[in-house]
């Protein structure tokens, strides 16, 4: 990535990886060559298998709530302040 930026020479990025300056350019071409295959592939299942998560993380969140909620709707003092007593 620090070789896409441009920010710094491939001897400068040589040095401060320990990486030949040779291997930082090829690995710099085959992924701007190959960069559209990454998010292509597999990107579809990966979103619907992460949004899927965040479903299932949601439900068990909410089924936390109902329960603290209903216990605490069970002890006399919290009830009459969740009904907006006091």
């Amino acid at each position: 990535m620090a070789a896409l930026s441009g920010e710094k020479t491939l001897a400068e990025l040589s040095a401060e990886f320990g990486v030949d300056a040779t291997m930082i350019s090829a690995w710099k071409q085959e992924l701007v060559k190959r960069a559209g295959e990454l998010f292509e592939r597999g990107n579809k299942a990966a979103v619907a298998e992460d949004a899927q998560k965040m479903i299932d993380d949601l439900h068990r969140k909410i089924g936390q709530l109902q329960v603290e909620r209903d216990f605490l709707a069970g002890q006399p003092a919290i009830s009459r302040l969740l009904r907006g007593g006091r």
